[in-house]
């Protein structure tokens, strides 16, 4: 059973897995720099109340999330935050990066939301509402 989530006006579960790569799929995430990004996005999750529900990074190029958040704040400014403000600061705590690279991230991203029950389950659901009444 999902958990919902509120605030003032809305009631929710909204849960997406996003994915965002390094500029040129260059593999710069190192072990160093792996360890101060996911400390920077657990902070920067805090901040703008976002959950973190699973993280990894893969193949030193790219980083996955799992995340939950109101739908209010959107997915779209959840990402922009995360990945400006982890360049930023990861260009300034290692040198190294603005060397090798022009930006530390694409300017694109992966998003893919997912839910509690099949698709199918839901189709029928509202294809049904009519026939309750």
């Amino acid at each position: 059973m999902p958990t919902y989530k509120s605030n003032k006006n809305i009631v929710y579960c909204c849960k997406y897995h996003v994915v965002w790569v390094t500029k040129y799929r260059r593999p710069v995430l190192t072990d160093k720099v792996q360890n101060r990004l996911k400390e920077l996005l657990l902070k920067i999750s805090t901040e703008i109340n976002v959950e973190i529900l699973e993280m990894e990074i893969g193949d030193c190029n790219h980083i996955h999330l799992l995340i939950s958040l109101d739908p209010q704040f959107g997915v779209h400014r959840a990402v922009k935050r995360f990945k400006g403000a982890t360049s930023r600061y990861l260009r300034l705590e290692f040198p190294e990066l603005k060397q090798k690279l022009p930006t530390l991230w694409t300017n694109s991203y992966f998003v893919s939301t997912f839910g509690g029950a099949p698709l199918a389950k839901i189709k029928e659901y509202i294809k049904n509402q009519k026939r309750s009444r």
